[in-house]
């Protein structure tokens, strides 16, 4: 399998809750301050303590969209880790492993070196608990890589600047035998890789998925948080009543997900600036109420980050299952509008494009995420928060309503999208229910000219699409403007197609930042000259093909399929990529 050579890889693996993660952070965090770029991926399971649990650190010294399939350092907190991942480190690579712990045979593993950090030992020697060995094993690592003492000092002090300078003491001691350890016992300058620092005063970010479209949520003026917590959504949830004092946002965590969507609706219907999240399960629960806003034409703005389903599935696993459940979600048929962003840089523009897009055509809008995305960090160096321009769209006022004795909410217009009044205008008074409706809110049966009116108000919902859709994000083309075969992606697998297209000469890739409605005339723009065009999703059934090929005819010549819980690997891409050249 092919390797990225600018990447070195650092893997962490053991019993969920021995740290794993804050560990990760803390490699990233040390590498950033020497001025690399990093992209922290995480997989564990669905418990609160036990099961395996790996987080996975790659560094270069350029930005990373996706993790590495293999390793080149593996740190073994228990020898389950060694068995399930020593597979994946390169000949060059090597395994470090707590020697206070894993006691048996290891000589099934001597073609990689191996190192015996004795974490136990190490710790009762500096009088540290056991809740610091994680930190031994990140200092072992960077000392094994001749990484500077100094700069993971600071990246320590800054990871827990908010627990107190007894903890960050603790950890950077902890950090320090392992380091000392390494210096004295593994021989570094005979390891094949090394870390060199060149400090900088401002290292780049490191942001999730989540992370920025809770920035963008917050920097697109949204007023009102409602969630109930579900993986891998939950950390918006999170993020937003963290800052919500200085947000001045209310956040709100309410019964269920059938309340939450019904107070999300009902702000907007007030003229508040709502949002939601919640995965595909969670969204399930709510598709009556997305009919709702569909027939009132209330905004809704809703954040769906999905996982393998059905039912509970996998639920800290990653899949793109949930495409074709949203395009058709809820009974009836209604325009909705579905982003895919696949980076952070995505996902906080795509905040702002939801809320104009909602407010200015009054339909639903989903941003539609999965874990990998969610969840996975980035060291992100071009990353800005500049607001997005504000569009609340045809919003009457007193003023334009003086004089008006009946409001016509549901006006027929050439756009499909008539003036509405907030709760408490002047003149703007009308009916919004679930029922179909004349122009001012009251039902209609399909009697006489109720048919009519049906028919043309259903028309009138649509035409909004086809306004809509110049306003959309754009296909991105990436790699070489010409070249023997397109890689099709959209949401996460943008990432990994990034990265693979380093592997792989004469490809390109077009991805896909809004899946639907599908803006045909610049995807087709985006794949002319095309010659060989091979669709990558992370599902069973190849759901965006199926829905390309049948809204547009536009047919792939090849579909790659993963469907296991994982995202594809970019080395693991670019092999099926060649097999098809």
């Amino acid at each position: 399998m092919p390797h990225r050579r600018d990447v070195f890889t650092w893997k962490i693996g053991g019993v969920g809750g021995q740290g794993q993660q804050a560990a990760g952070a803390t490699f990233a965090k040390a590498c950033t301050r020497g001025n690399f770029l990093t992209f922290n991926y995480s997989e564990y399971p669905s418990i609160i303590r036990g099961g395996h649990g790996t987080t996975q650190v790659d560094v270069a010294p350029r930005p990373l969209t996706a993790p590495s399939a293999a390793v080149n350092l593996l740190v073994a907190l228990n020898e389950e880790t060694i068995q399930l991942h020593a597979a994946e480190v390169t000949h060059d690579g090597a395994i470090i492993y707590d020697g206070s712990k894993i006691t048996g045979d290891l000589k099934a593993y001597r073609r990689h070196k191996l190192f015996n950090l004795p974490i136990g030992n190490l710790l009762q020697d500096a009088k540290l608990p056991p809740i610091s060995a994680n930190m031994v094993a990140v200092g072992a690592s960077l000392g094994l890589l001749r990484y500077s003492q100094a700069v993971l000092h600071h990246a320590i002090a800054d990871l827990f600047a908010g627990k107190g300078q007894g903890t960050i003491d603790a950890n950077i001691a902890a950090a320090q035998a392992g380091y000392d350890h390494a210096t004295k016992h593994f021989q570094p300058a005979r390891f094949a890789f090394t870390l060199r620092a060149k400090p900088v005063g401002k290292p780049a970010p490191l942001l999730t998925g989540n992370d920025a479209i809770s920035l963008g949520i917050a920097a697109a003026g949204c007023q009102l948080y409602v969630a109930y917590p579900m993986s891998p959504s939950s950390s918006i949830l999170h993020n937003l009543a963290g800052w919500a004092k200085t947000t001045n946002m209310v956040v709100r965590q309410p019964e269920d997900e059938i309340a939450a969507i019904h107070v999300a609706i009902g702000a907007m219907f007030a003229g508040t600036r709502s949002a939601l999240a919640t995965s595909g399960g969670g969204f399930a629960l709510m598709t009556e109420a997305l009919a709702l806003s569909a027939m009132t034409e209330t905004p809704l703005v809703a954040v769906v980050s999905s996982r393998p389903g059905p039912a509970t599935g996998l639920p800290t696993w990653t899949e793109q299952g949930d495409l074709k459940f949203l395009v058709n979600a809820a009974h009836g048929d209604f325009p909705r509008v579905i982003l895919t962003p696949g980076d952070p840089e995505e996902a906080f523009a795509a905040a702002g494009t939801a809320f104009n897009l909602a407010e200015k055509y009054q339909l639903p809008v989903i941003i539609l995420m999965d874990k990998f995305v969610s969840e996975s960090t980035r060291a992100l160096p071009h990353f800005t928060l500049t607001p997005p321009e504000i569009e609340r769209g045809k919003i009457a006022t007193a003023s334009e309503l003086a004089g008006t004795k009946e409001f016509a909410r549901y006006a027929l217009t050439a756009d499909g999208v008539s003036p509405r009044a907030l709760p408490g205008t002047e003149g703007g008074i009308h009916l919004a229910n679930s029922d179909e409706h004349e122009e001012h809110g009251f039902a209609v049966e399909s009697f006489g000219g109720g048919a009519l009116l049906r028919q043309r108000m259903v028309e009138k919902r649509a035409a909004k699409v086809r306004h809509l859709i110049p306003e959309l994000p754009k296909p991105v083309r990436l790699g070489p403007a010409k070249a023997k075969l397109t890689l099709l992606s959209w949401g996460s697998t943008k990432g990994v197609a990034e990265e693979a297209l380093r592997l792989l000469p004469y490809v390109n890739a077009v991805h896909m930042p809004a899946v639907w409605p599908i803006p045909e005339h610049a995807l087709r723009h985006a794949l002319n000259h095309v010659q060989q065009l091979v669709t990558v999703e992370n599902n069973f059934s190849g759901q965006f093909a199926t829905i390309l090929r049948g809204a547009t005819g536009i047919a792939p010549d090849h579909q790659l399929l993963k469907y296991n819980g994982q995202q594809f690997f970019p080395e693991e891409l670019a092999e099926k990529v060649k097999a098809l050249l």
